[in-house]
């Protein structure tokens, strides 16, 4: 669905909107024949929930979960469909059902990969139903009779923490993805200024990054080497790409960075986002270390209001296979933070706090330093490091 729906439209697409919303649970009685202010509410609502980006309209991104939603485990045959991986609330429930069995998945994100494909053949193998990572009746049945052996995410925690200890402290060879967010949800008032910023800060954290010995690439810049194909295409395809792009270049890490608007301008500060699903609980453990190391690094240094850090299911850190963050770092539409934003002498400190959380998150707490203490020109004298080359 290209098209973007809003309040005051009717038509064949908003009835479909607001039959999902109804099977969602969102909408009840009789329901809207167009997209009145009742359905502008469902669908905040139900943007919330889901960890999208709350403004009532329905555009791809929106449309994509409503759709997903509506399945239940059971509903359908799920399968590994590689190029277009099933996505939707059945996914979400066994992947949370093979987890608590003792099974490795991946992360718990909706979406049927490969990770899933092998953890459900497995499954298979240990209760001698054919593997064929199919989740069909016979699979269904041996899931619904089996008791949880762990609940929650902790087997995921931990196995990611494991990884995080063996990949050691040190910065050389890592890899690191730096992601100059286009601002596409931005007004057009604020697209130029954004842009300067964030490719601006990029650079500089790209630049502080090698200096340590870390492979830094951007995932889009006028300039730089390394560049994720250009696109017109709608925001949600954008992120996908962005987020491919890491993928594929086996990023360690991966931060996204944005500047944000609003009608409100006394609206200010910075924040960070991990991924995370609240209605599917579900989250990425280690995003949210590195997003709260990046918040409180940045907190420590700067007077930029303290907006912490929050789970969201935007496609970005819904689809990055690594720790992944979006830093949020301040209101072009608010004064203070525009004019702080403006000076190369304050984005120097906020590249300088992003890589020291770079650096933190790898170090144990035993040699970790106080928040806004490490400096970048200790790094590498404090480790030893080398650049890469």
């Amino acid at each position: 669905m290209d098209t973007i729906f809003r309040r005051g439209d009717a038509g064949p697409a908003v009835s479909q909107i607001v039959d999902l919303l109804a099977q969602a649970g969102f909408l009840e009685g009789d329901l809207p024949v167009s997209y009145d202010e009742a359905v502008e509410l469902a669908v905040r609502t139900f943007q919330q929930q889901r960890g999208l980006h709350v403004d009532g309209v329905v555009g791809q991104a929106t449309f994509r979960r409503l759709d997903e939603a509506r399945w239940n485990l059971g509903d359908r045959i799920l399968t590994h469909l590689p190029g277009n991986l099933m996505a939707g609330d059945d996914v979400y429930a066994l992947q949370r059902r093979l987890l608590e069995l003792g099974f490795k998945i991946g992360r718990v994100d909706g979406y049927f990969g490969t990770e899933t494909e092998a953890g459900l053949r497995e499954f298979q193998r240990n209760v001698g139903v054919p593997a064929d990572g199919t989740c069909g009746p016979f699979t269904l049945k041996m899931l619904a009779q089996l008791a949880p052996m762990v609940s929650g995410g902790a087997p995921n925690a931990m196995r990611a923490q494991e990884r995080i200890r063996d990949a050691g402290p040190q910065l050389g060879g890592k890899i690191v993805v730096i992601d100059p967010s286009r601002g596409l949800h931005l007004p057009a008032e604020y697209l130029g200024p954004a842009a300067e910023i964030v490719h601006d800060l990029a650079a500089r954290i790209e630049g502080r990054l090698v200096a340590t010995g870390v492979q830094a690439f951007l995932t889009a810049s006028r300039t730089g080497r390394h560049r994720a194909p250009d696109t017109d295409e709608s925001e949600h395809v954008e992120e996908f790409e962005r987020a491919t792009f890491a993928n594929r270049a086996h990023a360690h890490l991966c931060i996204s960075l944005a500047v944000d608007a609003s009608s409100n301008p006394d609206a200010c500060g910075v924040a960070t986002y991990f991924f995370g699903s609240e209605k599917h609980n579900t989250r990425s453990s280690t995003g949210e270390r590195f997003a709260s190391l990046v918040q409180r690094e940045i907190v420590a240094r700067t007077d930029l209001v303290d907006l912490r850090c929050h789970p969201k299911a935007w496609e970005f850190l819904r689809r990055t296979r690594m720790p992944a963050v979006q830093l949020d770092a301040g209101y072009l539409s608010n004064p203070g933070d525009a004019r702080r934003l403006g000076d190369p002498g304050f984005r120097d400190v906020l590249a300088e706090a992003v890589v020291v959380a770079v650096q933190r998150f790898y170090l144990s707490p035993e040699t970790d330093a106080h928040t806004g203490v490490l400096r970048l020109s200790e790094l590498r004298a404090a480790l030893g490091s080398e650049p890469a080359h």
